[in-house]
């Protein structure tokens, strides 16, 4: 594996799949991708990238397999039969340690895992950031260098906090749109459809990431709690449905916690005292 851009084998041409495979072949990376099925392969030729043919399996040097997690384990060993015998293996699931890849001989495994929501293959990756983890030197050379032209920024994640650097990336996107779930069944409580709530409270969560992005979490937090206005978050809490105010209580602790070296000692007892129903 001492080619720069070595043959990329991508393995499922879904959202991801089909994301990687056109960002890389967009920076001349050599990229084939491998569908099991004849409306994968539609997908794959419409997005205007290579099916894989025996011979793109037989030199591929890297195989990124963008399958659902649980299917990872059964891909890895028929790859591991399909590929030549120095082709690395390269999961791309954010929560599973490189040894669902099994213990191949011989055969470098890795991990590369965009921090990216990908809702359609022509989403682009670039700003932000990937995961990578390997324990083969010439591998992690090469997903350096694979990071590098897509414009990622390299976490390197141990192999023992997986699962917990996953749920926090999990919490930043898919739970982000549970939450904004609540706040347009808040609207509706107020009688707001939600064909006029999404629109109006996307642009104030993005308004809200770019304070983050701008000033950090503590100084971009803004509302009723970063004021210390106690009266607003009991009002809140008495006008919502039960588990939407749930839901307020437990983020607005949070919050607290981001807010307190700018509250007075009493409104930060009176906060708390609300917030844990005292």
């Amino acid at each position: 594996m001492t080619a720069r851009r070595p043959r990329v084998l991508v393995v499922g041409g879904g959202r991801l799949g089909g994301a990687l495979a056109l960002s890389l072949s967009q920076h001349r990376w050599p990229v084939s991708v491998l569908s099991r099925t004849d409306e994968g392969q539609s997908r794959v030729r419409a997005l205007g990238l290579k099916v894989a043919t025996p011979r793109d399996l037989a030199q591929a040097r890297v195989a990124l397999l963008c399958v659902p997690d649980k299917a990872v384990p059964e891909v890895a060993r028929e790859m591991a039969r399909r590929l030549g015998r120095v082709a690395a293996l390269v999961h791309c699931a954010g929560a599973l340690p490189l040894k669902a890849l099994g213990a191949p001989r011989g055969r470098p495994l890795g991990s590369f895992h965009p921090l990216c929501a990908i809702s359609d293959p022509r989403d682009s990756l670039a700003g932000h950031s990937v995961a990578i983890s390997t324990r083969s030197r010439a591998l992690k050379a090469v997903l350096r260098q694979m990071a590098k032209d897509l414009e990622l920024p390299i976490l390197e994640v141990p192999e023992k906090r997986r699962a917990a650097y996953h749920a926090g990336a999990v919490l930043s996107a898919g739970a982000m749109v549970a939450l904004m779930s609540v706040a347009v069944e808040a609207l509706g409580h107020a009688g707001i459809p939600e064909e006029a709530a999404l629109p109006a409270l996307l642009p104030l969560m993005r308004s809200a990431a770019r304070g983050m992005e701008a000033r950090g979490l503590s100084r971009g937090l803004t509302g009723p709690v970063a004021r210390g206005d106690a009266g607003v978050v009991a009002a809140h809490l008495a006008a919502l449905p039960p588990e939407a105010a749930e839901v307020y209580r437990l983020l607005s602790q949070r919050a607290l916690r981001l807010a307190v070296s700018r509250l007075p000692p009493e409104v930060l007892d009176d906060l708390t005292k609300l917030l844990n129903g005292r």
